[in-house]
């Protein structure tokens, strides 16, 4: 059998741009001479039929008459010339300016086509000549489904751009709050970003998901706006941020958000106040992060505070201030004795007896003290891990207050002979 010819290229690109006759001249004069009324017409149309419409600026509904009446000019001039490649119609919406795609939405933009199409089509029997009505309403439809498709392609590249802008000024703003800027400009970015909350922030680190992407991103999103009122999202690296305001349950956002992470611990750093004083936390929450291994059964998430003794030794120095501030000095300052019951009770190993014995009291007075310690600092002593942190806290104290900070980078002093 014979193979089937072959259409030269373009060939049915052509034919479905190309009207089914060659328009008669007094259509065609038709057409040119009643630009003006015709477009007239539709504008009054948008203004009486479009609610939405009247409520634009003066601008703006100018800015929406241009677009129609290029529209129909590019109808006339694509009518005459049927060679013209119908890609030249995404002119009509292209030439338009971006602010145009915020005052209005696709939906607006395709009422817009719409009412102008129906004018147009209404305005056919009296333009059409020598038996062209039909060729003519043909032509109206099969433009205005191309401008459809341009307009919806134009509104979808101003979607795209806006994302990417967004996620660039997301991403601008987080690195700025760890950064401690305080500076206007941040103000105004994180406005643009829609941030509403004034209540506390909480920050949740850990690592990024496998094939971190724009999806994945707006999944995440998308899983925060159900436990809180505002979110920013950042990839850094290998790194997830997660800045969280307005949450409502903070204990189950934790819970749920911690899924969305990669492998590995997440971290949460304390709240902060504002979201300008966030910085402070999403560093605390990366100096956790980054010694979380040594700890291989963290709860997940786990909150930076219950780091400190890896963070103290890793050279943190504000997390062995902390354990000095908020563990060592209130027991000091305690008149019941509680600092000689917990240094004894971690020398004899952790037994209520044996700190009994060497305290001289009775272990139900140990009992109390040890509770005591609980309520005072938050810490309980008969937990393991608890216990491990106030040995810690008291190690710290005891070396500020008998040693001065040991300087190791400078050369060794020369022996005495």
């Amino acid at each position: 059998m014979r193979a089937p010819r072959k259409r030269p290229a373009g060939t049915a690109e052509k034919a479905r741009n190309r009207p089914a006759a060659p328009p008669h001249p007094k259509t065609l004069e038709n057409l040119k001479a009643n630009l003006g009324p015709i477009s007239t017409v539709a504008v009054r149309r948008l203004e009486t039929d479009l609610e939405w419409f009247q409520r634009l600026r003066a601008d703006e509904r100018s800015e929406l008459g241009l677009v129609a009446q290029r529209g129909i000019s590019s109808f006339v001039r694509w009518y005459e010339d049927p060679e013209e490649p119908l890609w030249v119609l995404t002119q009509v919406f292209r030439s338009a300016p971006t602010e145009l795609t915020r005052s209005i939405s696709l939906q607006h933009a395709l009422q817009l086509l719409r009412i102008v199409v129906d004018v147009v089509e209404e305005k056919v029997p009296e333009l059409a000549k020598h038996h062209d009505e039909a060729a003519l309403r043909e032509a109206v439809l099969r433009y205005s489904r191309e401008v459809a498709f341009a307009a919806a392609d134009v509104y979808a590249r101003a979607a795209e751009n806006r994302g990417s802008w967004d996620a660039r000024l997301e991403s601008l703003v987080v690195d700025g709050l760890l950064r401690g800027e305080h500076s206007d400009s941040l103000r105004s970015r994180i406005a643009a970003l829609g941030w509403a909350s004034t209540g506390p922030v909480t920050v949740l680190t850990g690592s990024a998901p496998e094939a971190p992407g724009p999806a994945s991103v707006a999944r995440l999103r998308r899983l925060a706006g159900r436990y809180a009122q505002d979110c920013l999202v950042s990839i850094q690296g290998d790194r997830l941020i997660l800045i969280l305001g307005g949450v409502t349950d903070r204990d189950l956002a934790l819970e749920k958000l911690t899924a969305a992470f990669g492998p590995g611990p997440v971290v949460h750093g304390p709240e902060a106040p504002t979201i300008f004083e966030a910085g402070r936390s999403a560093r605390l929450a990366h100096a956790a992060l980054s010694v979380a291994p040594a700890w291989p059964a963290a709860p997940r998430p786990v909150h930076s505070e219950d780091l400190w003794p890896e963070r103290a030794m890793a050279g943190d120095e504000a997390a062995r201030a902390a354990m000095v501030e908020r563990v060592y000095r209130p027991l000091t300052r305690s008149a019941t004795g509680l600092i000689e019951t917990l240094s004894t009770y971690v020398a004899v190993g952790h037994s209520l007896e044996a700190t009994a014995r060497e305290l001289f009291v009775h272990a139900n007075t140990v009992r109390y003290r040890l509770r005591r310690i609980c309520d005072l600092t938050g810490w309980d002593p008969l937990v393991p891990r608890d216990a491990f942190v106030l040995h810690c806290a008291l190690v710290a104290g005891r070396l500020a207050d008998s040693c001065a900070p040991i300087d190791t980078s400078g050369p060794s002093a020369a022996p005495v002979l």
